[in-house]
């Protein structure tokens, strides 16, 4: 039993430096000098395709909710000027960058943590973004929606230990209500500009691109650690909403035709109802 836990332990230790190594390598900066480093990332590898918030990389994770939504009557997302090159960035996030980099680390991550883990991890980083959803829900004076944001980070912060434990949902029935910088931008009027897929970035559009550079300046901690810790933050999450959403991206993926086509319309979908909200 003590030589397993040892081999786990060594395990995990070499797998997190991996990771870590290989996102130095791959970002060469701190996050938070360009967002387009990462929530990004967590789409940017982990969500090879699509959100996190979101979801926190390749768009993967995200895209295994976004392929999953019918469009709506009456909307066409079919326009897409920068195809040719959108695909070619799809394909390279999926079959090389998940494929032989993010699915194997998220596998063996999944093999040595429990559940209960990886969505205590997942749970403290979006506890981490409370700064963004406050501002952006009074920026488009949803003061109710400030207000609950705030009053679930005092939860979680304290009885939830750090935010490990979603206890303002699961206790007091306190749903999150996520809104992000490009939402913002669109609220205003802003026009979302052509879809965008970029290599270590989930599906953007130009608004929304401008709205993650902006979302990162709001996560304060990036500007109290140092840069490595910045980018092992980055690869944790990275790796864990990964791991969190293994079977579903896989259902997805088999079950879907044309994937990227897939992604796309459900990302312009999803983006465009929230913007309505």
């Amino acid at each position: 039993m003590k030589r397993t836990l040892g081999y786990r332990k060594w395990f995990c230790t070499m797998t997190s430096a991996l990771a870590i190594g290989l996102f130095t390598i791959l970002i060469g900066s701190p996050v938070h000098a360009d967002e387009t480093s990462i929530e990004n990332q967590e789409t940017a590898v982990i969500e090879p395709l699509a959100d996190t918030a979101s979801m926190p990389a390749l768009g993967y994770a995200a895209s295994s909710d976004l392929a999953t939504t019918a469009a709506a009557p009456g909307e066409d997302f079919d326009e897409d000027p920068w195809e040719g090159f959108n695909e070619k960035m799809f394909s390279f996030n999926r079959e090389i960058l998940d494929r032989f980099l993010l699915k194997p680390i998220a596998t063996a991550w999944d093999f040595l943590l429990p559940d209960l883990v990886q969505r205590g991890i997942h749970n403290i980083f979006d506890n981490l973004a409370v700064v963004r959803r406050v501002v952006n829900n009074g920026l488009q004076l949803k003061l109710t929606g400030a207000a609950t944001e705030l009053t679930r980070f005092t939860i979680n912060s304290t009885i939830g230990l750090a935010g490990f434990f979603d206890v303002a949902k699961d206790a007091f029935g306190i749903e999150q209500r996520d809104e992000d910088t490009g939402q913002t931008f669109g609220v205003w009027g802003a026009g979302p500009g052509p879809y965008l897929v970029l290599p270590l970035l989930p599906p953007l559009t130009i608004r929304d691109g401008l709205g993650y550079a902006f979302d990162a300046a709001m996560t304060p901690y990036t500007y109290f650690i140092p840069w490595w810790g910045t980018v092992a933050g980055t690869g944790t999450n990275t790796v864990n909403e990964r791991s969190l959403n293994l079977d579903r991206f896989e259902r997805v993926a088999e079950s879907t035709v044309d994937l990227y086509g897939a992604v796309r319309n459900a990302y312009l979908q999803r983006r465009a109802a929230a913007i309505k909200q």
